[in-house]
């Protein structure tokens, strides 16, 4: 598979395009798509385009050289507001998030900070007060979320590579709606300073890309312990290396589609690949897991969002989408002692699900169970949101890492994508399993070759 951030690198040092060059044509790209639901706010052109031919001038050559980058807006990048999808809630920060400054160190241009369910609150992309970004593949589909704007910016072809954030399935479920890869890294293992919290102790920044090897080569140069970071860990990087491994999948019981059958389907043929590969399946117990991901929405860690929106909620509470503030409003009525007691509870599950881990090595799930369009959210926003979550809310109570990737593209264009989990700490692998994969299954990524192939082509 094309490697677009490595061929773009390649070409910026070797002279065959300028990083000025290809950030004018994202620009172009962004204009002629005319997609106003993607980006919140764009920075000027001029801008990045000065930004860009700096870099070349110092002749700066790091691993993401002149390549183009968007931010969720619930990340800081200085001289941008932030506004985590919520015009009251607006800011205007002074320095970037820890994880955009380490982005430019690496030669990374942002260019826009992009649209998201509000206060990264949900996982359909539609919970916005600005126009819902168009999915890619089919305009009736929704785009995911909460990290629509930025799986979108990348599966239209507009970045290489885009951030994100991910909480409880905000990095992945937008990846598999855009056919692209989400790479969900382990907790604390990128700095989470001048980051919107959504709750704050489960928070991650995500990567959107749409290979493997991208989103690793992001992860490398923005990962890293800071000290000024409470939730910060030293944790292993590692690198991407072919492996034969023991994978987990749900008893065919326990197997949630709620009635798509070509999911369904889907998911098995993808288990088929994963065994002509070299990998053993091994079934598990998923109820361990699935109590786990109830546990996000009905226990304590509302409360952890409507501290982060407690200005908004309170003062102005008709500011905020009406469905967002709905979920929010409920973690005003936790108390201490139900929140004692679901702690107590995740610790008897989390060793539960760790007994999975002492027979198999990663596990390949469903990213989510099925595809919805945006009538059908629309009509059931809570339900339908709450079923995406299904082989994703669990994840990061669990301290899991997991990177998601197409599987097939229906003719019909809908997307289907798993998610390679492994423990904390294991993140290589659950990439190296991951990207192993995503090669073998022949798909372009995002909305086509066409989309990503026209970065770093010639005009």
């Amino acid at each position: 598979m094309v490697q677009i951030v490595a061929e773009l690198v390649a070409a910026h040092r070797g002279g065959t395009i300028t990083p000025a060059l290809t950030i004018k044509r994202a620009y172009e790209r962004i204009r002629a798509l005319a997609d106003p639901g993607i980006f919140i706010t764009l920075r000027a052109e001029s801008d990045a385009v000065a930004e860009a031919e700096l870099l070349s001038a110092e002749r700066a050559r790091g691993p993401l050289f002149g390549v183009p980058v968007a931010v969720k807006d619930n990340i800081d990048v200085g001289g941008m507001p932030t506004t985590a999808a919520c015009p009251a809630f607006t800011y205007q920060p002074t320095a970037d998030a820890v994880a955009v400054t380490k982005l430019r160190a690496a030669g990374g241009v942002v260019i826009g900070k992009t649209n998201l369910d509000q206060f990264a609150t949900g996982l359909v992309g539609v919970r916005t007060p600005y126009p819902v970004p168009r999915n890619p593949l089919r305009g009736d589909l929704i785009p995911g979320g909460s990290s629509s704007g930025s799986a979108v910016a990348v599966a239209a072809g507009l970045v290489p590579i885009a951030l994100g954030t991910d909480t409880a399935g905000s990095g992945r479920v937008p990846a598999m709606f855009n056919n692209i890869v989400g790479l969900k890294p382990s907790l604390g293992l990128i700095s989470t300073r001048g980051v919107v919290p959504a709750c704050r102790t489960l928070d991650c920044v995500s990567i959107f890309a749409g290979h493997v090897e991208d989103a690793w080569t992001v992860l490398a140069a923005i990962a890293g312990y800071d000290a000024r970071d409470p939730y910060s860990r030293t944790r292993p990087l590692g690198t991407l290396t072919p492996t034969r491994c023991m994978i987990g999948a749900p008893r065919p019981a326990e197997r949630l589609f709620f009635g798509d059958s070509s999911a369904a389907a889907d998911y098995d043929d993808s288990l088929t690949r994963l065994a002509q590969l070299g990998h053993s399946i091994v079934e598990i117990d998923m109820e361990p897991f699935y109590q786990t991901a109830r546990l996000l929405y009905e226990g304590p860690w509302v409360a952890e969002r409507y501290l982060a929106a407690r200005r908004v909620i309170e003062k102005d509470p008709d500011a905020m989408h009406p469905v967002t503030r709905e979920i929010i409003a409920g973690g005003a009525r936790a108390s201490a002692t139900d929140a004692f007691e679901t702690f107590y509870q995740l610790e008897n599950l989390r060793r539960l699900a760790g007994e999975a881990f002492k027979h198999v090595d990663a596990l390949a799930l469903p990213t989510a169970p099925t595809v919805y369009s945006c009538e059908q959210v629309n009509a059931d926003p809570i339900r339908l949101n709450a079923r995406l979550g299904t082989y994703t809310n669990f994840v990061n109570l669990l301290d899991l890492c997991g990177t998601a990737v197409p599987a097939s593209l229906r003719e019909d264009r809908t997307p289907f994508g798993i998610t390679i989990l492994a423990p904390g700490g294991a993140d290589a692998l659950a990439a190296s399993i991951a990207q192993q994969f995503h090669a073998g299954t022949g798909l372009p990524a995002g909305a086509g070759a066409a989309a990503l192939a026209g970065i770093g082509a010639p005009a």
